[in-house]
């Protein structure tokens, strides 16, 4: 289990805050058009004449794009960097934006977001990409949830801003209008916005047999083009703990997915009776409890791996129980305190979803990060595009029957949390291993260096002692890693 050596942990502090601090307004304002549509569903429908199917298809073709641009994005800022990334994607998801407000037809409009999907897509890996470059790693976790807790806060936005707007001004106004904010983050991003700290570079993999053989150091560095994106791809899906995080984010984001996204004003007001307003109160709901719980989450895994899969699992099986109990209520609808329980409880989706990424971070050393970060960040969205799609089609069928169609989130669930439990054992034990390799060589690289003793020549046991162990340059975890291994 051999690496590239320990990297140097980052300082952080103010200059750290700032950097990152761009990065996430990037994030935020391609959260507020990526959630836009799920205010603006109905309007949607009547403005390109199109059914629940046809609907669906908006969020399906961004997720789709999106999901599909997970890992390629990974690579990019495994290779690339994070501010030409993010510098693209602003570029990309501004324009799509923009497009949707002008298209005049169905078929621009799916092009539009398409675009929008595209550029939204390179927004949080390389956020995340930040936190790892500019914060030690115990802050990990934390910055993670941060990250999203702000991504969150986009949503809101949508909900309580454009929401308004858009039935004052009308749809070309209020879309366009948005678009400008895509403009104003893109000055600091390419004015301010920097990789890494100096000096906290990622290290370059030797390609295999390189070095002895001759090859120049350039080649050594970069390695073709195909040979990195292969191995990135192969060597980040081979550890168990990408996986793993790849399923508990299948398993716990899609449910609140979907029902921001598109789904939950169409169910509360079409299915459950209640006016517009009232529904967005409570797709607001789920966005305060997503952000109140978001730092909840991160301080308890922050503090104590051993709680990442009993958090998940206990997501998903309070989610599932909710769900259950709002769709087979007697009557024709839900209890109002019962439809405010299961919003709040489906704003912990989206915090149980950032722990997939505590997964698949110690298990990967920094230059792999991004195509590991890709990898996982594709579970939640498959899964919210499989939902998507279903329910779209189930309602279609059904005559508009939102107890069928959402019997889907059940079939998903299960099969999420049954590839949890299969790798679990493997990934814990895996990166158990990898810690009491990696804690006990940084501490041997932070004690100083003890007086030399007078020279003597050094004899063959002398140069055994002097060898070093080899030690993984994935990202460590903090003590108590080693106890959920058990």
């Amino acid at each position: 289990m051999t690496a590239p050596h320990l990297v140097k942990d980052p300082p952080g502090g103010r200059k750290a805050v700032a950097v990152w601090s761009i990065g996430v307004a990037v994030y935020f304002v391609a959260v507020i058009f990526r959630t836009s549509l799920g205010v603006a569903g109905l309007d949607a429908a009547d403005r390109f004449h199109v059914n629940a199917s046809a609907l669906a298809a908006f969020s399906l073709l961004q997720l789709l794009v999106y999901a599909g641009m997970q890992i390629p994005v990974g690579l990019m800022v495994d290779r690339l960097g994070t501010k030409k990334v993010l510098t693209l994607g602003a570029v990309l998801f501004t324009a799509g934006q923009l497009g949707f407000a002008l298209s005049p037809s169905y078929g621009m409009a799916l092009a539009a977001r398409a675009l929008l999907g595209c550029g939204d897509a390179m927004t949080f890996i390389s956020v995340l990409r930040l936190g790892t470059r500019w914060f030690p790693a115990r802050r990990g976790p934390l910055m993670a949830q941060l990250a999203g807790l702000v991504g969150m806060a986009g949503n809101l936005v949508s909900t309580l801003v454009l929401a308004p707007v858009l039935h004052g001004v009308g749809w070309t106004a209020a879309f366009a209008g948005s678009a400008v904010a895509g403009l104003v983050v893109l000055v600091p991003l390419v004015l301010f916005l920097r990789d890494h700290p100096e000096g906290h570079g990622p290290a370059q993999p030797a390609p295999r047999g390189a070095g002895a053989s001759g090859t120049s150091a350039a080649t050594a560095a970069t390695g073709t083009s195909g040979g990195f994106v292969r191995r990135q791809i192969r060597e980040s899906w081979a550890e168990p703990g990408t996986r793993l995080g790849l399923w508990v984010h299948f398993t716990t984001q899609f449910p609140a997915m979907v029902f921001l996204l598109l789904w939950g004003m169409p169910f509360l007001i079409e299915a459950q009776g209640l006016s517009r307003t009232t529904a967005g109160g409570l797709l607001t709901l789920v966005v305060a409890s997503n952000m109140a719980l978001g730092l909840v989450y991160g301080q308890i895994v922050g503090r104590r791996q051993s709680s990442r899969i009993p958090l998940a699992l206990g997501t998903v099986g309070l989610t599932a129980l909710l769900w259950a109990s709002v769709l087979v209520h007697p009557g024709d609808r839900a209890p109002m305190w019962l439809l405010v329980t299961l919003c709040l409880v489906l704003g912990t989706c989206g915090p149980a979803s950032m722990i997939g990424f505590d997964f698949a971070r110690p298990a990967n050393p920094p230059e792999r990060q991004g195509t590991a970060s890709g990898i996982t960040n594709m579970g939640g969205f498959i899964a919210s595009m499989t939902t998507l799609l279903a329910v779209g089609v189930l309602l279609d069928a059904t005559g508009d029957n939102y107890r069928i169609a959402f019997s889907t989130v059940f079939v998903l669930e299960a099969v999420g949390i049954t590839q949890i439990l299969r790798l679990r054992p493997r990934a814990l034990a895996r990166e158990a291993a990898r810690n009491r390799l990696a804690i006990p060589a940084q501490a041997t690289a932070r004690t100083p260096a003890p007086v030399q003793a007078p020279a003597r020549t050094p004899g063959p046991e002398a140069e055994a002692e002097a060898e070093p162990e080899p030690v993984s340059g994935a990202c460590p975890l903090p003590e108590t890693a080693g106890r959920e291994a058990q």
